[in-house]
């Protein structure tokens, strides 16, 4: 089994309350391996390449949306003068744009095996209303998509993490030059991960 990196990006939600160190300890404490790590002010095409632009991310952004609208009884075409999901996950793109370019962020790439799943499981799910007590969601966000949406931007979740291999490895790229990573053994691994000769 090969490591994987994943990036994690504390919006600014997050390192305005100075999360920083609180959500770091998570990751550290599960055995992931912090191998970069900067605080920034993003700028706006480092968000715009960050987020994809196909039309299947913004399905899948938009029906998010339209799912949570459905099991309220909202009509979308109030907010977003429509109920097509790409035209919605459109909206929400230029939210998130504006949003993590408003304050600063703080990049990390972290490194495990598995780490993409462990990442996702610590952070908790996208939505802060469903994500359960314990995650870094479910702890420090209360925002849910009615709100966000009724308030045309995104959800303050605090955290971004990849959603697979492919997804960090060209996130790693829009955030991080080669120089910046470092690859190292932390002394843990040592005799967590020692493989028979």
């Amino acid at each position: 089994m090969k490591k994987q990196r994943s990036l994690v990006l504390i919006k600014p939600d997050g390192t305005q309350r100075q999360l920083n160190g609180k959500i770091i300890h998570r990751f550290e404490q599960a055995g992931l391996k912090i191998i970069a790590m900067k605080f920034l002010f993003a700028t706006r095409e480092m968000v715009i390449a960050h987020y994809p632009s196909e039309d299947e991310w913004f399905t899948v952004v938009g029906n998010r949306t339209l799912d949570d609208y459905s099991k309220k009884h909202i009509d979308p075409k109030i907010v977003f003068n429509s109920d097509n999901a790409i035209e919605i996950g459109k909206a929400i793109k230029e939210w998130l744009v504006d949003y993590v370019t408003s304050g600063p962020t703080l990049a990390l790439i972290v490194k495990a095996y598995d780490a993409i799943a462990v990442v996702r499981k610590i952070v908790g799910a996208t939505n802060p209303s469903v994500a359960n007590p314990g995650t870094i969601r479910g702890d420090f966000s209360h925002d849910n998509i009615e709100l966000a949406n009724e308030q045309l931007r995104p959800l303050y979740n605090i955290v971004h993490a990849s959603g697979n291999v492919d997804e960090a490895e060209h996130e790693i790229k829009v955030w991080f030059k080669s120089e910046e990573i470092m690859e190292y053994e932390r002394i843990d691994e040592k005799f967590m991960f020692k493989t028979k000769k």
